[in-house]
């Protein structure tokens, strides 16, 4: 009962941690993004479509520290409310409150595995796509709001404005690449449609005035006529994915096939062993806060203390990690610290839990912040008055 109650508190805090995480990442990575519709004119939908598949990815960063954030809240509160001191006088083993956070830690750990084996990797690879089409679109890589663009000798472009949805404003088209005959079209909308493997710039509610060398001039209205781009538009050329933006099957496949010696070899073997070390580490966040804050405390043993060490034990951890991961691309030795980090974190963690240790601060710090805590005492006694003065 007790086990289901923790866990329970410490999903819903992890839940809303990551969601919280993920929206302030994801926002920043959407600004970032923000010329496929200024510079770029993308619709609105190509810029949610590159920005949400690289959510997984994100996801998969900030999943470790999300988790750490729960059990610090779960493990405060619960100390705060004194159910750990009421639980460890009823005689309850501190292993009953470990279970669910173990629990907790290889669940998130299991997520963090699919993640990073399918899900994060799969969403790069549709952004590398995604982005590799936005550059062979034609308006968007040369024709530009308000500027007369030559897109060959003979051919010029101008475009008032062209709308979220790709919709394009005031078009004027001139072609002069025939000595013996100018072609100038003007439309009030046009779009560029791709069909039968062909770019079309379909225009609609214009006219074509035709002029031909002995200065002939005839006017012809259309409600719609389609211009042919597909000479002048780029060729997609397939897109060279980044280690992180290959499946975890052609990463092994690669790396069990390639020379050793080979410049990418490195990158491919960093890459391949960071999936799978990447799940280790929720499993070890939540070991290092249990060492730090699952011992009941009163307010007198300086809890926020308890708090900020698991925070620095955990971010010296994954400095650690992310060196572990450079080495790698260098030494196959990296490779073993990468796993040797979070399983060294794990296996010190259970050890200290063994042997019924608690982490405190150094006698002298002990000291010295409980000097703090009485100056400030006094002051605020001196502030609102000492209780017997009311």
């Amino acid at each position: 009962m007790i086990g289901r109650y923790i866990f329970r508190r410490a999903a819903g805090a992890f839940i809303a941690a990551l969601a919280v995480l993920a929206s302030v990442v994801w926002v920043t990575q959407a600004l970032r993004q923000l010329d496929l519709i200024t510079a770029k004119g993308q619709a609105i939908g190509v810029f949610l479509e590159i920005t949400l598949l690289a959510v997984p990815f994100l996801v998969l960063l900030i999943a470790p520290f999300a988790i750490v954030i729960a059990v610090v809240v779960v493990l405060s509160n619960l100390s705060a409310d004194s159910e750990l001191i009421a639980m460890h006088a009823a005689g309850t083993s501190r292993w009953l409150v470990l279970k669910p956070i173990l629990m907790l830690g290889i669940a998130v750990g299991l997520f963090a595995a699919f993640l990073s084996m399918w899900a994060a990797p799969l969403g790069l690879q549709f952004v590398r796509l995604a982005l590799n089409d936005v550059q062979v679109d034609v308006v968007a890589s040369i024709i530009k709001p308000g500027r007369f663009i030559e897109m060959e000798p003979g051919l010029t472009f101008h475009i008032r404005d062209r709308t979220g949805g790709g919709v394009i404003k005031g078009l004027v088209l001139s072609d002069e690449r025939d000595p013996d005959k100018a072609m100038t079209y003007i439309a009030k909308d046009g779009e560029i449609v791709s069909a039968l493997n062909r770019t079309l710039l379909v225009m609609k509610d214009g006219t074509i005035q035709r002029r031909t060398a002995d200065g002939a001039l005839s006017i012809v209205r259309f409600d719609t006529y389609a211009f042919d781009l597909s000479s002048m538009t780029p060729v997609a050329a397939a897109p060279v994915f980044r280690p992180s933006e290959r499946s975890t099957f052609d990463l092994a496949t690669s790396t069990a096939g390639k020379d050793e010696d080979s410049e990418n070899f490195g990158r491919l073997r960093s890459e391949l062993n960071d999936r799978l070390s990447q799940p280790l580490y929720p499993l070890a966040f939540a070991l290092v806060v249990f060492v730090f804050l699952g011992e009941p405390r009163t307010t007198r043993q300086g809890r926020s203390f308890a708090v900020l060490g698991a925070i620095v034990v955990v971010g010296l951890v994954r400095l650690a990690g992310f060196g572990a991961t450079t080495l790698a691309i260098r030494s196959p030795v990296g490779v073993f610290f990468m796993y040797g980090v979070p399983l060294g974190t794990i296996g010190l963690a259970l050890a200290l839990l063994l042997s019924d240790a608690q982490l405190q601060l150094p006698a002298p710090i002990a000291r010295g912040c409980d000097r703090i805590a009485a100056t400030f005492g006094r002051i605020a006694e001196r502030l609102v008055g000492s209780p017997r003065e009311a």
